[in-house]
């Protein structure tokens, strides 16, 4: 299954839902958002700086990602990244294929 992380920033309404509901209501909210799309939350931390949430998910595809991403978004109650996760095997095999790229302005 294809795997994200997430790196999410609550906006001040997002940030009062959480002192309401706790770390573990959010956690339990995360939890079946995520399974409700047939993924899996592998993991899940509160941070502080930039970030105030981190996590590491698995989909069985990039739609249901994006999926998620909208619904989230569209509650403004937080300000999301997704960045998908690739396995060492799978740079491996991303090193052997050939690509023929022509940069901008070199003949």
């Amino acid at each position: 299954m294809p795997k994200f992380l997430i790196q999410a920033t609550y906006t001040p309404e997002g940030t009062k839902g959480l002192l309401k509901e706790g770390a573990s209501g959010r956690r339990a909210a995360v939890d079946q958002v995520v399974t409700g799309l047939g993924g899996r939350v592998e993991a899940m931390y509160f941070a502080f700086g930039e970030d105030d949430v981190v996590l590491i998910v698995d989909f069985p595809d990039a739609v249901s990602m994006a999926a998620v991403s909208l619904g989230v978004k569209a509650s403004g109650a937080l300000h999301t990244r997704a960045t998908p996760l690739l396995t060492v095997d799978e740079i491996d095999e991303a090193t052997r294929r050939q690509v023929f790229f022509r940069a901008p302005g070199v003949s």
